[in-house]
């Protein structure tokens, strides 16, 4: 359900108005882009991430670094996070430089990785005895989605504290569906990622084929996009095969991860995924080979030979 629509929040509610000292955790491919246009807008802006160098631009262009998460935390009415997996969560969020050593009651956390679904249900309950407010709210698009402003983001949690933080969420991405409690978000955007793998093996297994029959790359990209076999990784990762470019706007590792979180939740749940663990696997062949930090386009290689 998307809550746009939803007006008036509960006594004690955090108002947006509120939200403006914004602290940003994890500046990779996605993070970065993301805290930027949050920088842009207005906003002030704490950042911390693993690699200081990552936080250099951003510096520069008005940002405050802080050496800790928990330092992030104490300055910020609102904190993001965008790291790689649930156990990278957990560290800058529960460890004890983490975000919830330095957060003051009321303070919003919202994660923005894809982690698994039990985790974020863990760091909410932990949040909520400490008093802070958390939204899991992970995002589909990519590196060009993070920087044009065009993301995808699933959120879980309270809706009142959704509608405190939309007015952010709107800088970041055009699309923002509340799907529910907390977990709620990393569910569905493992189903996402369930569509994306099979999304990218049907645009790999295409071009394959029309490469080995001697069509131009760039053409067939231009024709199909057009027509009921037209898709996201067609129009967007299509042309960066047909130019031989497998630089990552998202990780083969990263994608893997994804994978192995929605193969693990289905044997939960008993329900096959025959088709992911093909993907999974083809992906394997790719990290045995070293190409483990290539964009998920290189899937064609595989294919291709």
């Amino acid at each position: 359900m998307d809550v746009a629509g939803e007006t008036g929040m509960s006594e004690g509610a955090v108002s947006a108005s509120a939200l403006r000292r914004v602290g940003w955790i994890g500046l990779g491919i996605m993070g970065r882009p993301m805290a930027f246009n949050l920088l842009r807008a207005g906003y002030a802006l704490t950042v911390y991430s693993r690699r200081r160098s990552s936080a250099d631009q951003l510096v520069a262009a008005g940002a405050t670094w802080r050496d800790s998460p928990a330092q992030v935390a104490a300055e910020s009415d609102i904190v993001f996070t965008t790291v790689t997996d649930s156990a990278a969560v957990e560290e800058v969020v529960l460890g004890k430089e983490g975000v919830f050593a330095g957060a003051r009651p009321g303070l919003i956390f919202v994660d923005m990785s894809t982690i698994a679904p039990a985790v974020s249900r863990r760091i909410a309950a932990e949040g909520e005895r400490r008093g802070v407010r958390c939204l899991d709210a992970p995002v589909s698009g990519g590196e060009k989605g993070a920087r044009e402003r065009t993301l995808s983001i699933m959120v879980g949690g309270d809706a009142e504290t959704l509608a405190a933080c939309r007015p952010l969420l709107e800088i970041l991405g055009k699309k923002i569906t509340h799907v529910g409690p907390a977990g709620a978000g990393q569910t569905l955007k493992l189903v996402n990622q369930v569509i994306c793998g099979l999304n990218l093996l049907a645009m790999a297994e295409g071009l394959a084929l029309a490469d080995r029959a001697g069509l131009d790359l760039n053409t067939v990209v231009e024709a199909v996009s057009g027509g009921a076999a037209g898709s996201w990784m067609v129009a967007n990762l299509g042309p960066k095969v047909a130019a031989g470019d497998f630089t990552p706007g998202f990780m083969i590792k990263l994608q893997q991860k994804d994978l192995r979180l929605a193969l693990e939740m289905a044997a939960e749940l008993a329900q096959p995924l025959p088709g992911t663990a093909l993907v999974h696997q083809l992906f394997r062949y790719l990290e045995a080979g070293g190409a483990a930090e290539e964009g998920t386009q290189a899937l064609y290689k595989v294919l291709r030979g």
